[in-house]
């Protein structure tokens, strides 16, 4: 049972949930039901439609692990069944063998426990179960890959700038390296989301729905003004699309999984085996930070709304730790007196071994 595959009709956006029922769709009282309202009810408190993608995906998951069972209804789920979820859940294993990361385990499980508090709120069940469910404890994991300047600069590089193609992808990566912005972020960019006279770009309704404004560097800019004024009129083909970067057919814009597909090539090119857009993400908060910038700054540049998300780069910056270091570790500040001690020592050694 722990290792049964999800049923294909769980992988579902939040509309597909009215046209895949479950158990007594009918009944007001049913969880799928229950699941309709709770959409509705954070949809007119305004609630992104990524988030509600995201946790209707989990709760609708368990709605179909619980009708397996027999369960359809709210009343009907303790907190000993949620707990036999979650060992369900650390139990599966997907099809390559591998389980579940406990990132994922609690991504399953958090939007439970906001489910369930809005129906112990709206007097929908006598208690909620969830209210004490303790959460897989989350690893605090370093990224794995942080590129140096020398990489950035080898991966801007392999863009062939005689194809419009090229220019386009040249000023993305220029972008994403000297903002830091997510990829989602940019498919949402506009021709008007720039301003080149206060090297500025504006960010509209970014994750959170928050606005923010963010400097972009000088070369940076200068590929994004000859992306957007010389090469881009050449490549449109729909007068009315405003989206700043465009498919190469002229159509629309680039959308998130099509900003991939243009980076990803770069990366592999250069050798860099894993990883995307975030990568750039990474480079320039560690790369700033090992120039001084204060880590506020960079949380308002990153659009962190706590600073704490920010600070992972404090531990990947190594350039200042190393520099301290070399200049107050006793054998680091000796290595160069005793450095020609140790060779003629080893020099000793070996003609003593010799006349042996």
């Amino acid at each position: 049972m722990a290792n049964r595959k999800p049923r294909a009709d769980a992988l579902l956006t939040v509309d597909d949930v009215y046209r895949k029922p479950v158990g007594p769709a009918s009944d007001p009282k049913s969880l799928y039901a229950l699941l309709l309202r709770f959409v509705a009810w954070r949809r007119e408190r305004n609630w992104s439609e990524t988030t509600l993608k995201t946790q209707t995906h989990h709760d609708y998951r368990f709605i179909l692990w619980a009708a397996e069972r027999g369960l359809h209804y709210g009343a009907e789920i303790t907190r000993p069944l949620l707990e036999r979820y979650q060992r369900h859940l650390y139990q599966y294993r997907k099809s390559n063998g591998d389980p579940l990361s406990t990132r994922t385990q609690r991504t399953a499980l958090q939007p439970l426990q906001a489910w369930f508090r809005w129906m112990a709120q709206q007097s929908l069940i006598l208690a909620n179960p969830a209210a004490d469910l303790e959460l897989p404890r989350l690893e605090k994991r370093l990224p794995r890959t942080i590129l140096s300047v020398e990489q950035m600069e080898v991966v801007l590089g392999l863009c062939d700038l005689s194809t419009a193609q090229g220019i386009r992808d040249r000023a993305l990566l220029e972008l994403l390296w000297s903002t830091g912005i997510r990829r989602g972020e940019v498919a949402r960019l506009d021709i008007y989301s720039l301003d080149f006279s206060r090297r500025i770009l504006t960010i509209v309704q970014g994750k959170g729905k928050q606005d923010r404004v963010i400097p972009v560097g000088t070369r940076a800019l200068r590929w994004l003004e000859h992306w957007l004024y010389q090469v881009r009129p050449q490549v449109r083909v729909n007068a009315d699309g405003k989206a700043l970067f465009l498919a190469m057919d002229g159509v629309a814009g680039l959308t998130v999984s099509g900003i991939t597909m243009a980076v990803v090539p770069y990366l592999r090119a250069a050798g860099i085996e894993k990883g995307s857009c975030h990568l750039f993400r990474h480079a320039m908060a560690t790369q700033m930070l090992e120039n001084g910038a204060d880590l506020r700054w960079i949380q308002a540049m990153l659009g962190h709304r706590s600073v704490e998300s920010t600070q992972i780069y404090t531990q990947v910056s190594i350039s200042a730790l190393a520099a301290v270091h070399a200049s107050t570790h006793p054998a680091e500040q000796d290595r160069g007196d005793k450095s020609g001690q140790q060779g003629e020592l080893d020099g000793k050694r070996e003609k003593e071994n010799t006349n042996r």
